[in-house]
């Protein structure tokens, strides 16, 4: 394999109808190795959630689709998942969505302020630059300086029920 990220966008184009089809989002595509197996994990959403019974339903339907077009030379596993409550960001379909959500960035590097992670509400992507409001006001931060962002959920929260 020579290129994974090659395989993982392959793999998307080739699916995609099919999400939309059974009306999920198709949230990521990794082709990954995992210790000695390789793994190809497709992430699902859906505004109603996902449940296991969706990701099963999805599996089957890619099955046939993935073993006609043969994308991948090599034996692997398809893994089908939901993004889960915390998630990751890597798209801008991704920050637009979870525009309004708590979010958490980590750098690469330290930033003038000498932190390399910061945590607040996401206000949007702009121009290549994560917009994070934070208690001490809007934070501007170049997505390339970003190592990861996800999505953080406070499960102490005294709003759950």
């Amino acid at each position: 394999m020579n290129n994974r990220k090659n395989i993982a966008g392959r793999v998307a184009e080739l699916i995609a109808p099919a999400a939309k089809e059974a009306g999920l989002v198709l949230w990521d595509v990794e082709f990954v190795r995992e210790g000695a197996r390789q793994v190809l994990r497709v992430t699902i959403d859906s505004p109603d959630g996902i449940g296991i019974d969706d990701c099963e339903r999805f599996h089957r339907m890619i099955d046939p689709l993935l073993d006609s077009a043969d994308p991948i030379e090599s034996s692997y596993y398809l893994e089908v998942s939901s993004p889960g409550i915390e998630r990751e960001l890597k798209t801008e379909a991704h920050f637009e969505a979870c525009t309004g959500c708590e979010v958490e960035i980590k750098l690469y590097a330290p930033d003038k302020t000498g932190k390399k992670t910061h945590r607040g509400k996401l206000a949007g992507l702009v121009d290549g630059r994560i917009l994070l409001d934070t208690p001490t006001g809007r934070l501007e931060v170049d997505r390339v300086a970003a190592a990861r962002v996800r999505t953080v959920f406070d499960f102490d929260d005294d709003n759950m029920s």
